[in-house]
C-alpha cells in the first residue's frame, strides 16, 4: 500500500541521499530540492508545487502529475512520455526543459512561461490550446504535432513545418514568421 502525504513542505533536500517515500503527494511544496537521476516511477503529484528544484534525468515511468506547477526548475532530459497520461496537467514557469521528451503525450492547455525548451521533442504530441510565453524553442521538434489554437506570439527560435503539423488558429508574431517558412528556402528581410 502506497503512502498518502497531504499538505507537506519539503525544503533543501537531496532525495538521492535521503529516502523518498513512494506514494501520492497532494498539495505539497518542494523548494530547492534535488531529484536529479531519482526514480519517481509510480509516484503521484496532485496540486503540488516544485520551486527551484533539479529534476534532471529523473525516471518518470507511470508518474502522475495533476495540476502540478514547476517554477525555476532544472528539468533536463525528462521523459514525460513515460508518465501516466491520465489527467496529465502541469505548468512551467522559468524552467530549463532542454532535451525533454513529450512524444505522443496529450498536454492540451499547458502554459510554458519564460522557459528554455531547447531540443525538446513534441513529435506526435497534442499541445492544442497551449501557451508558449517568452520561450526559447531552439531546435525543438514539432512533427505531426497538434498545435491548433496554440499561442507562440512571444516565443522565438522555433522551426515549425506547416505541412506536417496542425496549425489551425495558432498564433504567431510577424517578427518570428521565418520559423514557419524555413522549409521554403527563401530569404526574408528582417528590417
Amino acid at each position: 500500500m502506497q503512502a498518502y502525504i497531504l499538505d507537506q513542505n519539503y525544503q533543501n533536500i537531496n532525495f538521492n541521499e535521503q529516502p523518498f517515500e513512494k506514494g501520492e503527494y497532494e498539495n505539497c511544496t518542494f523548494r530547492n530540492c534535488s531529484f536529479e537521476y531519482a526514480d519517481l516511477s509510480g509516484f503521484s503529484f496532485t496540486d503540488c508545487k516544485f520551486s527551484g528544484c533539479n529534476l534532471s534525468m529523473a525516471k518518470l515511468v507511470k508518474t502522475s502529475f495533476h495540476d502540478t506547477a514547476f517554477i525555476e526548475c532544472k528539468m533536463f532530459g525528462l521523459q514525460f512520455n513515460d508518465c501516466n497520461d491520465f489527467g496529465l496537467s502541469f505548468t512551467f514557469d522559468e524552467c530549463l526543459l532542454n532535451d525533454a521528451v513529450f512524444y505522443k503525450t496529450s498536454i492540451k492547455k499547458t502554459v510554458f512561461k519564460n522557459s528554455r525548451l531547447i531540443e525538446t521533442d513534441f513529435a506526435e504530441c497534442d499541445v492544442s490550446n497551449s501557451i508558449f510565453l517568452e520561450c526559447d524553442l531552439s531546435r525543438a521538434i514539432f512533427d505531426n504535432t497538434n498545435l491548433e489554437k496554440t499561442d507562440f506570439r512571444t516565443s522565438f527560435n522555433y522551426s515549425i513545418d506547416p505541412s506536417v503539423n496542425r496549425l489551425k488558429k495558432a498564433k504567431f508574431s510577424l517578427s518570428e514568421v521565418h520559423g514557419l517558412l524555413y522549409k521554403l528556402d527563401i530569404e526574408i528581410d528582417r528590417d
